[in-house]
């Protein structure tokens, strides 16, 4: 039986160099991403890039290793993407809605499960987490005033098209009641 790796583990040379290489990560990882030239030839000008900075070269094995790292992520990154996109392109607004909602509560899951795990414990973390949480509830706040709006405009214009049908067609006060709670759903 395998056991859990706690935390994230030994940290990389990459993830141990300097915040003025943060660029040249980012570039790589840019370039690698693109899929236009093989990762030799990008690791070879990672390392001409370091060397600027006056910063030792990376090991074609750790630069591997960061690479495949990067490219799961990515792949996973786009992988949700595609799901809400099309998850989203199916829905109408009101069960967007419900999507926000959801993805709020599990925002919230996650943040209380890293609590929980003692991942949390760094002020940084405590302040990134107090972020995530204001704006799921934000996200989820902004879902509930939308679906009162949509259901008050739908209510307003039930109360129109009834008012309508009994001057019109002579509806009884009954009638009415039954038509807007009952086949309508509009509770008073």
């Amino acid at each position: 039986m395998a056991v859990a790796r706690q935390g994230r583990g030994r940290l990389s040379s990459i993830d141990l160099l300097p915040a003025e290489a943060d660029h040249i990560v980012a570039w790589a990882f840019q370039e690698l991403k693109e899929r236009d030239r093989t990762q030799t030839e990008i690791w070879f000008e990672f390392n001409d890039k370091l060397a600027e900075l006056s910063l030792g070269p990376i090991s074609k094995s750790a630069f591997n290793r960061h690479s495949i790292r990067l490219a799961s992520m990515a792949r996973r990154h786009e992988e949700v993407r595609a799901i809400t996109a099309a998850l989203t392109e199916r829905l109408d607004p009101s069960q967007t809605d419900d999507l926000t909602i959801m993805a709020a509560e599990t925002i919230k899951t996650l943040i209380f499960e890293m609590m929980e795990d003692g991942k949390a414990a760094s002020p940084k973390n405590a302040m990134e987490l107090a972020r995530a949480l204001q704006s799921a509830v934000n996200s989820q706040k902004l879902s509930v005033d939308r679906k009162r709006a949509i259901q008050k405009q739908f209510e307003s214009q039930v109360d129109d098209a009834i008012e309508k049908i009994t001057e019109e067609k002579g509806l009884t006060a009954e009638k009415a009641k039954f038509f807007r709670n009952e086949v309508l759903g509009v509770k008073q």
